[in-house]
């Protein structure tokens, strides 16, 4: 069979990344050590998918030994720059990100951001969910929408770090609604931990998150789904869209994994190769299912055109809701 000169180069340049892998003997994983950077406290949502990464990977025998280094704060902004400074041309870690960094990187207007890391997959996305304390005063979507539309200044709302993805739906719920994003009652958190101990203790008259980091104290019946934020309902979750609501409002917080600046290709290959294989193992799929998270994996140059697009996308968008 005679090859095209295409078919040729193609067929060549996959041989050089397979080349570029590490050789794994039989029953030997592929890192032996990997480090893993969240640059957030523990807790929360990239926490989580950090120890999922780790719970996958060592079910499926590809690495020995998974070390964590936790640095909150700004939404990744204060991990962020020691992640750049002190692993570059590390070839055996990985930090976890997400959509959350982009906004806070502008609003933060930090010198170091996600654009100084190298993009390795994108892993997962998670619509944001809109919740109450059952012990609250606000029961209903009906009843949390006129609060906002009478005042947003006393309408608190506890979520992620200023400028994330919960913050923005919180701004994009509020200028649907026709009042001004600016008088946003947005209530900053760390983490998981805090935010919920803020709405359980009814210091704030609601929250937005991640569904998997309020589904605990939701199926306790603490906490009252009012909406999500996707496309669409969550699998298995009774919870209407905002859409649904009447609400034109959507928004997902994607999560993935990046290598430090400077590595080499052949690096950068076998960081794609480790995750690509913990994406396809049986362990992850469970944790998709299990957390309520939605596939997204995408890697290498479509990623990086998609988070082009994103961080261009987001920063159009926080100039909309004056958060920039």
């Amino acid at each position: 069979m005679q090859l095209t000169k295409r078919e040729f180069l193609a067929l060549s340049g996959a041989c050089a990344a397979t080349l570029a892998l590490p050789v794994r003997a039989q029953g030997k994983p592929m890192f032996e050590t990997l480090n893993m950077f969240v640059p957030a406290a523990p807790g929360g949502g990239w926490d989580s998918t950090a120890r999922a990464i780790e719970r996958a990977a060592k079910a499926a025998g590809l690495v020995g030994n998974m070390q964590f280094e936790n640095v909150g704060g700004a939404g990744g902004m204060v991990g962020l720059p020691r992640f750049v400074n002190q692993r570059k041309g590390q070839g055996n870690v990985l930090m976890v990100g997400g959509s959350v960094m982009i906004g806070a990187g502008i609003a933060n207007k930090s010198p170091v951001t996600i654009k100084n890391v190298t993009p390795i997959a994108r892993l997962t996305e998670e619509a944001g969910v809109i919740v109450v304390p059952a012990a609250g005063k606000i029961k209903t979507w009906k009843e949390l929408e006129a609060a906002i539309r009478a005042n947003p200044k006393a309408v608190s709302v506890a979520g992620g770090s200023a400028g994330g993805t919960d913050h923005l739906i919180l701004g994009m719920i509020i200028k649907a609604l026709g009042k001004n994003p600016r008088e946003a009652a947005y209530v900053a958190f760390a983490g998981g931990g805090p935010a919920n101990a803020a709405i359980l203790g009814n210091q704030v008259v609601a929250g937005i998150s991640g569904y998997s980091e309020f589904e605990e104290q939701i199926t306790a019946g603490r906490m009252i789904p009012l909406a999500v934020s996707g496309k669409g309902r969550i699998p298995g979750v009774n919870v209407p869209t905002l859409s649904e609501l009447g609400v034109n409002v959507t928004e997902s917080n994607w999560r993935g994994v990046f290598a430090a600046p400077g590595v080499s290709d052949a690096q950068r290959n076998a960081l794609i190769e480790f995750i690509t294989r913990v994406r396809a193992s049986a362990a992850w799929q469970q944790e998709l299912v299990t957390r309520k998270w939605t596939d997204a994996f995408m890697t290498e140059r479509p990623f990086e055109r998609d988070l082009a697009k994103d961080i261009a996308d987001k920063e159009v968008l926080m100039k909309e809701l004056g958060l920039a």
